[in-house]
């Protein structure tokens, strides 16, 4: 069964370049029944939005900025917010800005036994991120153009400018997940190593390192080997994840004179 989303958009920290993905990406977990952006419309900044919200059915929600310096547009966000929640018309919420200031938001959200989805820009400070199931980095939504038939040829994959590395620590987490899943053997089905990394980590995503799946990122690292196995039922393959043993050191004799 879908989750039914709230999704609220702090129109003041997310560029509207991105929301046609967005929403494409929203909708792979649950269904947003409510979906607002809120800013102050009278402003020529927010301008560029008008026809995106049209087009993506997103309600905006005017907050006029009552004092300089101050958010207005964050306090507006989290009052519906908690009004959504008493409301009981949602069991999930989408929260959209790379702001810190829903952090504790998000985990009252949580604590109220709502899923908590993330979307920001990479720029987004840590304690946001880890308040929520998952985070969501933006910069990995934006679809490449369609190419002509003369630039077939052409690569596919994102620009490597934009791609995280894969560092020692990923590698860590990754080994240390399956081994917290593993059988006797080591292996550890892949699905549940991705879900129990997520919660350790929940901005973690493979298309963050140029995979648009857990199986090619995981293939990629040496450290690990795949096994894929059918079910019961013989319909699906099921893929499995170890680490690979690393060879034993041959002992050194020592030649006798």
């Amino acid at each position: 069964m879908d989750l039914k989303l709230a999704v609220l958009i702090d129109g003041d920290n997310i560029p509207s370049a991105y929301v046609k993905e967005m929403m494409e990406e929203i909708a792979k977990y649950g269904n947003p029944t409510i979906k607002r952006i809120y800013g102050d419309w009278t402003k020529p900044n927010l301008s560029r939005w008008k026809n995106l919200l049209l087009e993506n059915a997103i309600t905006p929600i005017q907050q006029y900025g009552y004092t300089t310096g101050k958010n207005a547009t964050d306090s507006a966000m989290i009052i519906d917010a908690m009004d959504i929640l008493y409301s009981e018309k949602v069991n999930g919420f989408c929260l959209v800005s790379s702001d810190s200031d829903f952090t504790r938001l998000a985990t009252r959200l949580r604590e109220a036994g709502m899923k908590v989805f993330g979307i920001g820009e990479k720029k987004t400070p840590d304690p946001f991120i880890v308040a929520c199931d998952k985070f969501i980095y933006i910069e990995i939504l934006k679809n490449e153009p369609e190419e002509d038939e003369s630039e077939v040829t052409k690569s596919k994959a994102p620009p490597k400018s934009n791609l995280d590395k894969i560092t020692p620590k990923v590698i860590r987490l990754i080994a240390s997940s399956i081994s917290d899943l593993a059988d006797d053997d080591g292996w550890a089905f892949l699905g549940d190593v991705g879900n129990l990394i997520q919660k350790k980590q929940p901005n973690f995503d493979s298309r963050n390192y140029g995979f648009q799946k857990l199986t090619p990122l995981i293939k990629s690292i040496p450290d690990f080997e795949i096994d894929q196995r059918e079910n019961t039922k013989g319909q699906l393959k099921l893929i499995y994840v170890r680490k690979k043993e690393k060879p034993k050191a041959k002992a050194k004799t020592r030649s006798r004179n």
